[in-house]
């Protein structure tokens, strides 16, 4: 297995890449970026021009007229007569849509003069769409965050939250991202609903792994319910959640919380059936299969390179999970040797040696490594001294808190605590009930203990 993980070299060989039942998991917006940005991470192959005729002929389906102009100027007349620039259908879609956008903006103007609450809550709704579908993202996040003065029930602001957080994840603005699942999480019922949760589980996922924030965007998108389906296809498909929450997790996630969040989450584990190589994949590395892993890994690498979402971060992902596998793999040990190591893992002993030098100068591991026989060697702590450490401090505690008490029992003895309201109780009373609260009084008033002293005596014996 090649070890080195060229964060420049974006694409690989896609011969064996099924575009059509990969685009098949999208609908709308989502399912045309994908596309355009597979052409570009393939520019120069067979698979450049796929994508770009599948996108030219979705964006004929949409009023996105300034985009569909964009990818014939891309093909450039290398697919034929038949995808060239059809300037009769951009007219003719260009004046429907304006004479949609002026009759939307009228009825506007008529709901806010007539102050029907509901209806201008539509009608933003109803332009935000009209500006989504051509293409124009900023005037349709405007248009959707409008909607939220006008939103009467929970409902509604979680209709608006999703709107805007599709624009905003369109547009890359994970800011207001975070900000509307947060609005919309905190709307009384949202939980009930198990779709409209997950897909707010989802799109927080999809905004962490993009921020790089791998173990909090495993830990969401394992929450992601079976029952969203294809209902969020214009955002990101179930078959993303697994793949994307399988890495995330290899990642960041220890034994315990891979075996708690993945493996045993019947949820999740439903998810992962979507995505067989990704279950194999998590199963091998649990059972420390680590050279299947990695060879499954190699085999994924070429189609991870093509998910817009995730190709950047695929380097530091695969990084992070053969570091993570390095280390399972020495801890049970006191002693590894490098070579029969090498094997499990695949690859070259000078190479391993490499990567395991790096990991204990990082603090990953605790070992050395003894070049001369290539044997690793932990470092165990010394758990004598660990021993004495920890009773050291337990008797400091001890003496402090003896020390504490002492001191409160003489406060009490000569009155220094605050006075009780005006007809409380007597000094005398309150003396006495505090002593008695700390076990020195009796229940008939008897001093019992420290030689039979009375109240006198026993102040003057705990002076400190």
């Amino acid at each position: 297995m090649a070890t080195s993980m060229d964060e420049d070299a974006h694409v690989a060989d896609h011969g064996s890449f099924d575009l059509e039942a990969y685009i098949s998991n999208y609908t709308g917006h989502a399912k045309i970026d994908r596309l355009l940005f597979i052409a570009e991470r393939s520019a120069g192959k067979p698979l450049e021009l796929e994508a770009l005729r599948m996108a030219h002929d979705e964006l004929k389906k949409t009023e996105n007229t300034q985009r569909y102009k964009d990818v014939v100027a891309r093909i450039d007349g290398r697919l034929g007569a038949s995808y060239t620039l059809d300037r009769v259908w951009v007219e003719n879609t260009d004046r429907r849509s304006a004479s949609k956008g002026e009759r939307l903006e009228s009825e506007l103007q008529s709901f806010k003069a007539a102050m029907m609450k509901e209806s201008i809550r539509m009608g933003h709704s109803d332009l935000g769409d009209w500006s989504y579908d051509r293409g124009d993202l900023q005037t349709a996040f405007k248009c959707y965050a409008r909607t939220r003065d006008y939103c009467t029930t929970s409902r509604h602001v979680v209709a608006m939250c999703l709107a805007v957080i599709r624009t905003a994840l369109e547009l890359e603005n994970f800011v207001h991202v975070a900000n509307y699942i947060g609005k919309a999480e905190s709307t009384p019922d949202v939980t009930n609903d198990p779709i409209t949760y997950s897909k707010l589980k989802a799109s927080s996922g999809l905004h962490l792994l993009r921020a790089k924030k791998f173990k909090l965007a495993a830990r969401k998108l394992c929450e992601v319910s079976p029952e969203m389906g294809s209902s969020y296809s214009d955002v990101i498909a179930l078959h993303d959640v697994a793949v994307y929450g399988s890495l995330c997790a290899l990642a960041s996630l220890d034994r315990s919380e891979l075996r708690n969040k993945v493996i045993s989450n019947i949820g999740f584990r439903e998810i992962l059936e979507l995505a067989p190589e990704m279950r194999e994949l998590v199963h091998s590395f649990y059972n420390s299969q680590y050279a299947a892993a990695l060879r499954c890994l190699d085999a994924l690498k070429p189609s991870l390179l093509l998910d817009m979402h995730l190709s950047d971060s695929v380097p530091q992902l695969y990084a992070l999970i053969r570091h993570r596998a390095l280390c399972q793999y020495v801890q049970p040990f006191s002693s590894v040797n490098l070579a029969a190591m090498a094997v499990a893992f695949n690859t070259a002993v000078g190479e391993l040696e490499k990567q395991l030098a790096g990991l204990i100068m990082d603090g990953a591991i605790s070992a050395r490594i003894d070049s001369a026989t290539k044997v690793l060697y932990a470092s165990k702590a010394d758990l004598r001294a660990t021993t004495f450490a920890k009773v050291l401090s337990a008797g400091e505690a001890y003496c402090r808190d003896t020390r504490a008490l002492l001191l409160r029992a003489n406060l009490v003895q000569h009155d220094f605590m605050q006075s009780g309201p005006l007809g409380g109780r007597s000094k005398k009373d309150r003396l006495e009930r505090s002593l008695y609260d700390m076990g020195g009084l009796g229940g008939g008033g008897l001093m019992y203990g420290m030689g039979g002293m009375g109240l006198g005596g026993l102040g003057r014996s705990m002076m400190v």
